[in-house]
């Protein structure tokens, strides 16, 4: 029998309902904060994306930004909301003032939800706007209107003031880290030349944009000099380094637009046409490329992304019935890159040298390569390392694909655990045999002449790049004991050597798995260090109390394994801070030891001695 269906059945949701039925299609994954895409992340980025439009219309030169606990306070020195529109501008949705193409152009943000979805997904929401001594001020409770205060006098300077409390409703036993809000205040700073922002403190400011950028990001071991360009709506800068793959930091509008796009491909493209133009040679443009590290920020009409959280753009032009946004890119990158090497024979020399090396690497691999696929072939037939998921995915670009992942681990037990506790319709595991190899300091050539790489980067299927990355989160699940840790660090320096671009783009992560088991007969609470198990213990009693110190995965059972890598996964990202070298890093923790490392090592281990004590 069907279903009752007449006009009863149809409902009619208020903005703010929708939005927290549905956060997903406002602000992405919701998370803990464990990721630097959780919502929380989201929720900032939406109100400082404000702020930064008036210091690009010319208001204000200083955004202060104050996060403690779960307390997010954002505060502009632009125009301010206009006093009348201030309850319409954070709780009507399609209100804004970014609808008139002269004021806001170029805006990241222009359908006017941002702000409404704070708003609705926060458990308390502050809103103040300052204009020429007047102030008018607002409180709201998951979107809904608690008080409204009349206008009134202030010396405050003109701008907007924004506090709020994502809702624990919505975000369950969530967090900021500081790293991840680092990364993203640097990144402000870099695309916004002559703006200070101030976070919990600390001033970051840049004089030189995406130069500044690289500079942080390299050492002195790069080819040559970054190269840097910059004209109306485009900014680009590159150079070679030592590690393997390619490394692109790229934006637009200011927005971080992590998974590239259009114009990330376009740079790419200007950079191979550029160097074939100059040495008027049919160069493989993966020689050119290889080893690059490279950021291009551009500002367009009404960007289109691939999703609400625009970490992809997926423009074809610069405006509506503008140029085309790849031609307008690709001429600009190779001309410029054309005159600078004509203009510096010294970086025209260098960097012809770092792709003459890449192509000697590449045909020197070759043999080795067509062996080592055809052995990986065959392994994969019989071997049992890799436990696939049921989600085959040839087409990367499905939703489905957001919910694959491997976990790779060590030895038969952990391997064991997991694969009974596992989902398997998106959940793979890879088993490694032992500790891998230390990769730093070899050559590509290891990846294939060993065989716990190759099969590794085989079941990733990252040999070509990641454009076809079978899986969208990179699982590492080792003991939280000194060998655990050592397989985690020797796979990091793996990633980091031949595929930074897989921990650039975020998909490489630790499993977080419990230390403690804490139970009496009736309740039974799992705690990921000493701190949790004392409460634990404490909240349980003395009576029948038993503590459980896990010493490895394979000791947690598959029944107890499968809430761990459920919904309710921890898990830490695996990222770069955002003024460290990558070289340094490796050459510092994986390089020959030294006394610098070996003082690093004693003092902190001292301070956790300390701790304990």
């Amino acid at each position: 029998m069907a279903a009752k269906y007449n006009e009863d059945s149809i409902k009619s949701l208020d903005w703010h309902e929708h939005i927290r039925l549905r956060p997903g299609m406002y602000i992405g994954k919701l998370g803990d904060g464990q990721s630097p895409d959780d919502g929380i992340y989201v929720l900032a980025k939406e109100i400082i994306d404000n702020s930064i439009d008036e210091y690009v219309m010319g208001a204000g030169k200083k955004i202060e930004i104050e996060i403690e606990d779960r307390s997010v306070r954002i505060r502009d020195y632009g125009r301010g909301i206009p006093l009348g529109k201030v309850v319409d501008c954070v709780s009507k949705i399609n209100t804004g003032g970014k609808y008139d193409s002269e004021a806001f152009q170029k805006s990241v943000g222009l359908n006017g939800v941002g702000t409404k979805a704070v708003n609705a997904l926060s458990e308390s929401f502050i809103v103040q706007s300052f204009r020429d001594g007047r102030c008018k001020k607002a409180e709201f409770c998951r979107g809904i209107l608690v008080k409204e205060y009349k206008e009134a006098a202030t010396s405050e300077k003109n701008g907007t003031e924004i506090v709020f409390n994502p809702d624990p409703e919505i975000f369950k036993n969530y967090r900021y880290l500081p790293a991840y809000m680092d990364e993203k205040i640097w990144n402000y700073a870099y695309l916004n030349t002559g703006l200070t922002l101030i976070m919990n403190g600390k001033p970051y400011s840049s004089s030189n944009g995406l130069l500044d950028l690289l500079q942080k990001r390299v050492d002195e071991n790069i080819r040559y000099d970054v190269i840097h360009f910059k004209d109306k709506d485009i900014e680009v800068a590159f150079t070679h380094g030592n590690q393997y793959g390619e490394h692109y930091y790229s934006f637009v509008n200011g927005q971080h637009t992590t998974q590239g796009g259009t114009h990330q491909a376009a740079f790419r493209e200007g950079i191979v046409k550029g160097a074939r133009d100059h040495f008027k040679k049919d160069l493989d443009p993966a020689d050119i490329r290889n080893c690059i590290i490279g950021a291009i920020s551009i500002r367009i009409q009404e960007p289109v992304f691939e999703s609400q959280t625009k970490t992809k753009l997926g423009s074809t032009s610069t405006a509506p019935n503008g140029p085309a946004l790849r031609s307008w890119i690709v001429d600009f990158v190779s001309k410029e890159f054309d005159n600078y090497l004509f203009k510096n024979p010294d970086t025209e020399k260098k960097l012809l040298d770092r792709i003459t090396q890449n192509e000697r690497e590449r045909k020197e691999i070759a043999g080795i390569k067509k062996l080592a696929n055809e052995r990986a072939k065959k392994a994969n037939l019989h071997n049992k390392k890799l436990r696939d998921c049921k989600v085959h995915l040839t087409e990367v670009k499905s939703p489905l694909h957001q919910e694959t992942m491997i976990f790779i681990t060590e030895g038969d037990s952990a391997s064991g655990s997991i694969t009974k506790a596992r989902n398997v319709q998106t959940q793979a595991v890879f088993s490694l045999r032992g500790k891998p190899l230390n990769s730093f300091g070899q050559t590509k050539k290891v990846v294939y002449e060993n065989e716990e790489f190759n099969l590794l980067q085989h079941a990733l299927d990252i040999e070509n790049g990641l454009e076809n990355l079978r899986y969208n989160k990179v699982i590492i699940a080792t003991d939280a004991d000194v060998d655990g840790m050592h397989i985690r660090l020797l796979l990091m320096t793996f990633f980091l050597q031949f595929f930074p671009e897989l921990v650039e783009q975020k998909h490489l992560y630790i499993l977080q798995t419990p230390l403690f088991r804490v139970r009496n007969k009736k309740e039974t609470i799992y705690c990921y260090d000493e701190d949790e198990r004392n409460k634990a213990s404490t909240s349980l009693g003395k009576d029948g109390l038993e503590i459980t110190r896990f010493k490895g995965l394979g000791e947690i059972s598959p029944s107890e394994f499968g809430q761990f890598i459920g919904e309710d996964m921890r898990l830490e990202s695996v990222m770069m801070p955002p003024d460290a070298s990558l070289g340094k890093m490796l050459e510092y923790y994986m390089g020959k030891n030294s006394p610098t490392r070996q003082d690093h090592i004693v003092t902190n281990l001292r301070a956790e001695a300390v701790e304990e004590l």
